[in-house]
């Protein structure tokens, strides 16, 4: 079939994807841009694909709103994926917003991360001794996703023996944020977070008995609340505590698998990064542009607004497509090519604006020392047949099977 830009932007429709598109959106993404940047879905919702409406759309937080209630209710019902997604920290606006995010910044300063990364070290060649002695491995179950669960899991104090479950319950509640979800996939997500709200129950009753170090500690930081008095509900506490290790959880794994992935598709680049290791702050950057981990984000119009040329009532519904707003060649020449010393590179895989990740700092560490490690130790290693995640929100892989003798 002729791949017809124009007719495809035409047609567009987030909620009815074709097969294709989870393995190679970015064609779909640069028909959009150029034929229709301000898209209108059936559902009365508008898609966003180039980076200056994204980013316009990050930086005025009061006009386009994170709050997901009137949203997620269709979508979810009196569910407890309702009850989470509208109580986290990413889909509230302040006052919520602002307390939650000052009380995981106050345990995620540039000296705190810097005080992990003798532990992350130590972690990831561990991780690759072991790996050495299979030689024939999947770099996500045995590499990417090895190493967040671990950190998020030391930031919260989740017991190493207790850490298994999480990236399950991850995957299941993150899966039911797609465009579209089978109630199959519905009921995985509900199944998660009422088995991991069962278990912060638990957690936290413990904490609470025998509080953490406030200043490496989330969950203690997150218990005690602010010095003014103020506290997070119950409610409040346990889903920001399922977000935080969600979110740094999925996007750190797809920002190393993707990380592996594309070097090996990338042979000069890979050559260039293992000759000159200093450039893997900036080689992680790109790979974050390059395969933004994260794809899409959600906000709605809180008053009649006009966007790229475009007026939308008050109410409508708005996707960023990130991973198309970072293939803008408006904003980064030769979007399409991997270049690990690009510079500039303000990509938007962290969004910008109030809402920007709070953990990027730790993220980005974790892909650096990963990423170095990984190649300095097996710089010849050979990527087989992967499975994507076959999800459109988050790019990154479920497998990838790998020889490194």
């Amino acid at each position: 079939m002729t791949f017809n830009p124009s007719a495809i932007a035409e047609s567009f429709d987030l909620k009815s994807l074709p097969s294709d598109f989870y393995d190679d959106p970015f064609p779909y993404y640069r028909a959009l841009r150029e034929h229709a940047p301000v898209k209108q879905m059936p559902d009365g919702s508008v898609l966003l694909t180039r980076y200056a409406d994204v980013e316009q759309v990050y930086k005025q937080p009061k006009l386009f709103s994170s709050d997901k209630k009137r949203e997620f209710k269709p979508k979810y019902g009196d569910s407890p994926l309702y009850e989470h997604h509208t109580t986290s920290l990413v889909f509230n606006d302040p006052p919520l917003h602002t307390r939650v995010r000052r009380l995981i910044a106050g345990a995620l300063t540039p000296r705190a991360i810097a005080e992990m990364e003798p532990g992350l070290i130590v972690l990831v060649n561990n991780l690759l001794e072991s790996i050495n002695k299979k030689g024939e491995v999947d770099l996500i179950e045995d590499f990417a996703a090895a190493i967040p669960i671990e950190i998020i899991g030391n930031l919260l104090g989740v017991p190493r023996g207790e850490r298994e479950p999480l990236r399950e319950w991850s995957l299941a509640i993150l899966g039911a944020l797609e465009p579209v979800v089978s109630p199959a996939a519905a009921e995985r997500g509900n199944r998660a977070v009422t088995g991991f709200t069962a278990y912060l129950e638990k957690l936290i009753a413990a904490r609470r008995a025998a509080p953490g170090d406030r200043s490496r500690d989330v969950l203690t930081r997150l218990i005690e609340g602010e010095d003014d008095g103020e506290r997070l509900s119950a409610a409040e506490l346990i889903h920001n505590c399922i977000f935080l290790l969600n979110a740094g959880h999925e996007t750190t794994t797809n920002l190393i698998g993707n990380g592996l992935v594309t070097l090996a598709a990338h042979p000069a680049e890979r050559k260039k990064l293992r000759e000159h290791p200093e450039l893997v702050k900036s080689a992680v950057e790109e790979v974050l542009r390059y395969e933004s981990s994260n794809q899409l984000g959600n906000r709605i119009t809180t008053a009649p607004v006009r966007l790229g040329g475009v007026d939308l009532a008050a109410q409508t519904p708005v996707t960023l497509c990130i991973g198309a707003a970072n293939r803008d060649p408006a904003q980064f020449p030769e979007p399409d090519r991997f270049d690990i010393a690009r510079a500039p590179n303000r990509h938007l895989a962290f969004a910008t604006g109030i809402h920007a990740c709070a953990g990027a700092s730790l993220a980005r560490l974790e892909g650096q020392v990963a990423l170095a490690r990984f190649l300095a130790r097996f710089p010849d290693y050979e990527v087989g047949k992967v499975v994507r995640g076959g999800r459109a929100r988050f790019r990154g892989f479920l497998k990838i099977p790998c020889l490194v003798n």
